[in-house]
C-alpha cells in the first residue's frame, strides 16, 4: 500500500524539498560517518548549523539552484591486489543522496527478485551464501562465476535513468538523479566529467546498482536458472560444466550486448562450487567453508595486531583483537569445519606467547620467568638456552606449559570480565577456547 502511494504521488519531488525528510537524509549520513568531500566540511560542523544547511540545501532544490559538486577521488588498495576508486561526495550531497534513497526504496525494493541479496532491507551476505549453499546441496554443483570489471564505473547512465523511469512518475526526480550522476570527479585539483559510472561511495548508488542489475536478475528468470547475487557479484548454478560453458557464453554476451557492461573474462570462471569463492565462503561437499583468501588475511592481521617490539600492554593486545576478531568470526562463524576457526585462534595464542617471550629481553630472564611460572629447570634451560628464536620458543613445551591456555583466563581474565565485550558470544567464544 505504501509503495504504491509512493508511486503514484505526482509530488515526490516535493518531499525531497522538505528539511523534515532532508532531516531524515542527514541521519543517515551522520550515523554513517564518513570523510569530507572537496569542500572540507565535516559532518560535525554541517551538524553545528543544521538547521540553516538544510533549510538552504531545502530552497536550493525547490528553486532548481541546486548543483551538486564534484566527488572527491580516492583510492583504496584491495585486498587481493589493485584498487578501487572510490568518490566521497561533500557532505550536503550526501544529504540528498541519502533522502532520495530512502524515497525510491519503498517503491524499487519490492521489484527487485528474491535472488538479489545485496543493499536491501532484510536481506544480507550470510542469507546469500546459505541460499548457495542450498542450491549446491540441491545437486546443481557447477558454478558459472561472473565477475563485472569497474562495474560502478561503467553503469550506463542513460539506461539506469531509463530503468529508473519505468517505476518513477516524477520527472523532478529523474533529472536530479541525472544531475549527481554527471556531477564530475575531482582529482588532484582537476575536475573530470562522468559520463559514465555511478560513485561507489554515494549513499544512492548501491539502489541504483540494483536498478541496474535487477535487468540480468530477470533475464536469469526467465532462463528459470538458479542463482544468487550480491552486487556484482554473481554466481549462477548448473549440473553439467557443459551447461556452465553454455550459460557462461551466453550471459556474458547478455551483459555486454544489452546491459553495457564488461566481463572480466580474467577473473569469471566456470568450476565445481568447491573452487569458487562467494563472499568469501565456499561450498565444500555441501558444506559452508571459510575461502582460502579470508583465511590467510585473518592470520595476517593476527599479526598486524601482535606487532614485535610494541610496547601495548598485553591487555589492550588482547582487546584490539578481540575487537576485531568479534567482528570477523560473527560473519565467519558460519563456516561448518571449526577447525578453520580453531587455526586463527590458536595463532592468536602462539602471537601472544611469542611476546611474552619477547618481554623477557634475554636468555637467562625467560630461564628466570619460565622457572618462576613452575617449569622444571630442565625442560626451562632446554628453551631458554637453545638457539631458537621468540617464534620457535613460543611453541616448545616450556613456554606452552609456562603459559597454558588456561592462563589468559586466569591472568587477564579481571580486565576481560570487567569489560563489556564479554557479554558478546562471539568474545566468551573466544576465551573458552583460549581455555
Amino acid at each position: 500500500m505504501e509503495t504504491d502511494l509512493f508511486q503514484n504521488e505526482p509530488r515526490l519531488f516535493e518531499r525531497l524539498c522538505q528539511p523534515f525528510w532532508l532531516g531524515f537524509g542527514f541521519g543517515d549520513v551522520k550515523k554513517n560517518r564518513g570523510a569530507p568531500g572537496i569542500d572540507g566540511v565535516t559532518i560535525e560542523a554541517f551538524n553545528d548549523n543544521l538547521e540553516e544547511e538544510l533549510t538552504q540545501l531545502s530552497q536550493e532544490l525547490a528553486s532548481w539552484n541546486y548543483k551538486p559538486q564534484p566527488v572527491r577521488r580516492v583510492e583504496i588498495d584491495k585486498p587481493d591486489g589493485g584498487v578501487r576508486l572510490l568518490g566521497i561526495p561533500c557532505i550536503r550531497d550526501r544529504v540528498v543522496h541519502a533522502t532520495l534513497k530512502r524515497l525510491l526504496e519503498p517503491i524499487l525494493t519490492p521489484h527487485f527478485s528474491d535472488h538479489s541479496f545485496g543493499f536491501i532491507p532484510g536481506r544480507n551476505q550470510t542469507q546469500a551464501v546459505r541460499e548457495a549453499q542450498r542450491i549446491v546441496s540441491g545437486g546443481k554443483q557447477w558454478v558459472v562465476d561472473i565477475d563485472l570489471s569497474k562495474f560502478f564505473d561503467r553503469v550506463h547512465q542513460d539506461r539506469l535513468i531509463g530503468r529508473l523511469g519505468q517505476h518513477i512518475d516524477d520527472k523532478r526526480i529523474l533529472r536530479i538523479i541525472g544531475m549527481i550522476l554527471r556531477s564530475g570527479i575531482m582529482k588532484d585539483g582537476l575536475v573530470s566529467p562522468t559520463l559514465e559510472g555511478t560513485v561507489q561511495g554515494s549513499p544512492l548508488s548501491p539502489l541504483l546498482s540494483n536498478v541496474v542489475l535487477d535487468e540480468l536478475d530477470k533475464e536469469l528468470e526467465s532462463r528459470e536458472l538458479e542463482f544468487c547475487r550480491f552486487a556484482d557479484d554473481c554466481n549462477i548454478f548448473v549440473k553439467t560444466p557443459k551447461a556452465a560453458e553454455r550459460v557462461m557464453a551466453s550471459i556474458s554476451r547478455f551483459i555486454e550486448k544489452k546491459l553495457k557492461l564488461v566481463v572480466n573474462q580474467e577473473k569469471s570462471q566456470v568450476a565445481r562450487s568447491e573452487k569458487v569463492k562467494f563472499l568469501g565462503m565456499t561450498v565444500v561437499n555441501g558444506h559452508l567453508a571459510i575461502s582460502v583468501k579470508p583465511l590467510n588475511r585473518a592470520m595476517a592481521k593476527v599479526k598486524a595486531l601482535t606487532p614485535r617490539g610494541t610496547h601495548l600492554r598485553l591487555e589492550d593486545a588482547i582487546e584490539e583483537i578481540n575487537r576485531w576478531y568479534r567482528g570477523w568470526s560473527s560473519y565467519y562463524s558460519m563456516t561448518q569445519y571449526p577447525a578453520q576457526l580453531k587455526k586463527i585462534e590458536a595463532h592468536i595464542r602462539r602471537r601472544l606467547r611469542s611476546r611474552l617471550v619477547d618481554q623477557q629481553k634475554s636468555r637467562r630472564n625467560l630461564f628466570n620467568k619460565l622457572v618462576k611460572r613452575k617449569v622444571p629447570r630442565k625442560l626451562a634451560a632446554t628453551s631458554a638456552f637453545s638457539n631458537h628464536r621468540r617464534w620457535a620458543l613460543s611453541h616448545t613445551r616450556a613456554v606452552e606449559r609456562a603459559y597454558p591456555n588456561r592462563w589468559f583466563i586466569e591472568e587477564v581474565g579481571q580486565f576481560i570480565r570487567s569489560s563489556a565485550q564479554l557479554e558478546h558470544w562471539f568474545d566468551v567464544r573466544l576465551w573458552i577456547r583460549l581455555v
